[in-house]
């Protein structure tokens, strides 16, 4: 009987259309714009200034913190200038422009393809080869991956677990990745293994991806410790603590890390990441892109330079259809609609996804019926119907006591609701509020 999580989920329409297209490299920006906060934590500081020449890979921005990351040119040219621009959540961030001449990349970043498996560094020089190369999780959360690989010293990692689920529907970067650098993604897996100092890894893949868990079972064969685990299709199993429960049957406790059931989760491209950047000191300045829609002409893959604007993507697939209602950078699920199309791509642009204008129309929002569906799918046993009333008339302190912080935005609860209660939105708004004031709270300590 394959494995899942054990409260909750839905089962929505997986709508994979760029499944099986290989990756292709998507075309070099004639300008890019690099964002200094690319991952949760501290913006990285600048360490270029108008008029300095880059290089593809060169650091462009350091760690400004324990909870950061570094940032790297993604292309070869002359910073323009430092300055704001409106990035995918339609805020206005901090940013590096840099005008593109030709594609000269940093010298000691090894370029040939052939793999390279063997790994002399010691778990601390791992994991500083991966802070300087700036990795985050490519989840879609963006946390440092240093931070993770080093927990409090109260918690001992016993497992290393690889999230390569993809649950969202319409995304295939993770899985075509899977099956076009399996081997790469091995050996990545076990240097985080060496980093963490565990002797035993989980690959997580559901089983609607058959072909990805031959390839990489097959594969793992050769690497000690390492095992594939095929899931049942159920979403939100790639959320942390859903993978967790799944693959080795322990449960977050509400408030708790999830370190503190002895598993560090790291996404499948972040392995390939890691792959990347201590095998062959490739800073992360490109990763895979799923560009889909319904309407879409060519869904694909793409291999995107961080910084790429996103309607250079769309114009690589065949244009923005006619009949598009929305555009939404990630899923349909977790995923935010575009303010401005023309927002640099980041570390954690999993997919761009063009909703057609039926697909994109919320239905009418009604009075809720109490009926508990959004109770029932709730994969973190909360009440959503109750966090959203409480959302919506601004009874904060209420959705603390009711345990908002613990709400991870799968949005399962409004993807179910018969009612159309945007119960998504008005969990992300408290989550957000309550978030602040807690952060208030311990300042004053």
């Amino acid at each position: 009987m394959l494995k899942t999580f054990s409260i909750g989920g839905v089962h929505p329409h997986e709508n994979k259309r760029s499944a099986h297209q290989a990756i292709v490299g998507a075309r070099v920006p004639a300008k890019a714009v690099i964002l200094l906060g690319q991952h949760i934590g501290a913006p990285a500081k600048p360490v270029v200034a108008k008029g300095d020449v880059v290089k593809v890979g060169t650091k462009i921005g350091e760690a400004a913190g324990f909870v950061s990351a570094a940032i790297h040119s993604s292309v070869s040219g002359k910073v323009a200038k430092i300055d704001s621009v409106v990035d995918a959540s339609g805020y206005a961030k901090p940013a590096i422009f840099i005008d593109v001449e030709g594609d000269v990349w940093e010298e000691g970043i090894d370029r040939d393809p052939s793999l390279v498996k063997e790994c002399l560094l010691s778990s601390e020089e791992i994991i500083k080869k991966i802070a300087d190369a700036g990795i985050v999780g490519l989840g879609g959360a963006c946390f440092p991956t240093q931070v993770k690989l080093t927990p409090p010293p109260s918690f001992k990692a016993q497992c290393l677990i690889i999230n390569a689920v993809e649950c969202e529907p319409y995304l295939t970067a993770d899985h075509q990745l899977m099956l076009e650098r399996a081997e790469e993604i091995m050996v990545g897996v076990s240097l985080l293994m060496k980093a963490i100092k565990v002797n035993k890894a989980f690959i997580g893949i559901e089983n609607n991806k058959p072909d990805a868990i031959a390839r990489m079972g097959k594969v793992s064969s050769a690497y000690a410790g390492i095992e594939v685990v095929p899931l049942k299709v159920k979403y939100p199993q790639g959320g942390e603590k859903q993978l967790i429960d799944a693959v080795i049957s322990r449960q977050v406790p509400s408030g708790a890390l999830p370190i503190a059931t002895g598993a560090v989760v790291q996404n499948v491209g972040t392995a390939f990441a890691v792959y990347e950047a201590v095998q062959k000191n490739k800073p992360l300045f490109e990763r895979v892109v799923t560009v889909t829609g319904k309407s879409v002409a060519n869904p694909s893959n793409l291999l995107v330079r961080i910084g790429t604007p996103i309607s250079q993507l769309i114009d690589a697939c065949g244009g923005l259809p006619e009949d598009t209602g929305k555009v939404i950078s990630g899923g349909p699920m977790m995923g935010r609609a575009l303010a401005n199309l023309d927002a640099p791509s980041a570390k954690g642009t999993s997919g761009v996804l063009i909703m057609d204008l039926r697909e994109a129309k919320r239905g009418q929002t009604r009075n809720c019926i109490r009926c508990a569906k959004c109770v029932s799918v709730c994969p973190m046993g909360l009440e959503p119907y109750l966090l959203g009333a409480l959302g919506e008339n601004a009874d904060f302190e209420r959705m603390e006591t009711e345990r908002i912080m613990d709400c991870i935005e799968c949005g399962s609860c409004q993807f179910t609701c018969p009612a159309y209660r945007p119960l998504l939105d008005y969990c992300r708004l408290g989550k957000a509020r309550v978030g602040a004031m807690i952060r208030a709270r311990q300042a004053k300590k």
